[in-house]
């Protein structure tokens, strides 16, 4: 293939919550999608239009791309112009990336290559994360090159998400997106292909500065989260109304304090700072040590229903939300699910009612506990003896609060001030 081919075809490796999205975007804007994911239930679902988890305005676009045969789903990987990996990029050891997905999918890549592909790193990951996939490549095809513009070269580029679940659909198309490739031709390449489906401004740079940005977007946020998290245990040990608090503070013209939680959770605040971290673990005091204030708060959350559970024979909690965050099923890194799996072990003689309006069968980590059940919303506040909401999903902000009077109420999101 000739480097300066149009990228028609691309293959999608990984079809979760943001290699999916993506998929169906470059679909819909013209390109022929072929999406690889290593479960089959998904490679079927997809090539029935049906999505395997909750984003809202995906099934519709899905539908629609598949129909028109753009956008199809497999198991093997297959030839295409570009690929675009968006696969997990999970914790090993002292919380250092593990990189063996990254690697499974290059490997998975690289006999399919004639020269002149773009080889898409999205996956959020440590710097140096693209070097190496295009390294694990290269070793594999000694006849490549990535040194640009010749017959024989390859385009390694990193375009790192930044995008808010339960709106995936509009900021993967309207946010503006940091493309750093590991040659300026790559980072090109890699802007052209971006530019058919985003509206947003495209920012090139080098592969480990936009890896470096996407983990810096986030420690900035969980460094602020764990201010308000400490803030809020302080508060509350002071008599203080921490959400009064911060509203009151966030008056000042340069202050902007976000809300405490029960945690820090999800696929990208919880995890990426821990990638700067293990990337330079002498200099990173102040993101380790929020890191472990967001890590420490739901042990907090626990003490306090387990001190409040004391007054009762057999208590029964009502566990409001086990979601990362609200109006969406991702349960990954979530600490109101660890949480309500924790009360079910220390709860002596509880139950657990757990209501997440998202999903319809409690998750794996559940198994093998006999006084946890999913709940409707009413029925669990009726059989309650302690209502805990730990996340503000649209159903529990309008739910009528007379029926919380004679109930203890932990509320560890402010939804109910």
């Amino acid at each position: 293939m000739s480097p300066n081919t149009p990228l028609e075809t691309v293959g999608v490796i990984g079809l979760g919550y943001i290699g999916l999205p993506t998929a169906a975007v470059l679909a819909q804007a013209g390109k022929r999608v072929i999406g690889v994911d290593v479960k089959k239930s998904s490679v079927d679902a997809i090539n029935a239009s049906q999505v395997p988890f909750v984003e809202e305005g995906l099934e519709t676009v899905l539908a629609g791309v598949v129909a028109q045969g753009k956008l199809s789903a497999q198991l093997e990987t297959p030839e295409a112009d570009a690929y675009i990996v968006s696969v997990p990029t999970p914790f090993k050891g002292d919380h250092d990336a593990d990189l063996s997905y990254i690697e499974a999918a290059a490997n998975g890549i690289a006999p399919k290559l004639s020269g002149g592909e773009l080889i898409v790193l999205e996956s959020t990951a440590p710097p140096g994360a693209t070097e190496h996939m295009a390294k694990i490549i290269l070793d594999a095809r000694p006849e490549f090159t990535d040194e640009p513009n010749l017959a024989n070269s390859l385009y390694f580029s990193h375009a790192p998400e930044r995008v808010l679940p339960g709106r995936i659909m509009i900021e993967m198309v309207e946010n503006d997106r940091i493309i750093g490739g590991t040659t300026q031709e790559a980072a090109e390449l890699n802007r052209d292909l971006y530019a058919s489906f985003c509206k947003g401004e495209l920012l090139l740079t080098d592969a480990k500065t936009a890896e470096m940005a996407k983990l810096t977007e986030n420690a900035f946020r969980d460094v602020n989260i764990a201010f308000a998290n400490e803030l809020s245990i302080i508060a509350e040990r002071q008599g203080i109304d921490v959400w009064e608090l911060i509203e009151l503070a966030n008056h000042h013209p340069r202050v902007n304090i976000l809300q405490p939680g029960p945690g820090v959770g999800g696929h990208c605040i919880a995890v990426d700072p821990w990638f700067i971290v293990s990337a330079d673990r002498e200099y990173s005091k102040l993101i380790a040590t929020a890191r472990n204030v967001n890590d420490s708060k739901p042990e907090h959350v626990i003490e306090k229903v387990l001190g409040r559970a004391d007054r009762f024979k057999n208590p029964t909690v009502a566990a409001l939300g086990i979601a990362f965050k609200a109006n969406i099923d991702d349960l990954r890194e979530s600490p109101s699910k660890d949480i309500a799996v924790a009360l079910a072990d220390r709860l002596t003689g509880g139950t657990v009612l757990v209501v997440e309006p998202n999903i319809e069968a409690l998750p794996k980590e559940f198994d093998g506990r006999d006084n946890v059940e999913l709940a409707e919303l009413d029925d669990a506040v009726d059989r309650a003896d302690i209502i805990l909401l730990m996340v503000d999903h649209d159903s529990f902000k309008d739910f009528d609060r007379e029926k919380l009077q004679e109930k203890i109420v932990i509320d560890t999101k402010g939804l109910w001030r």
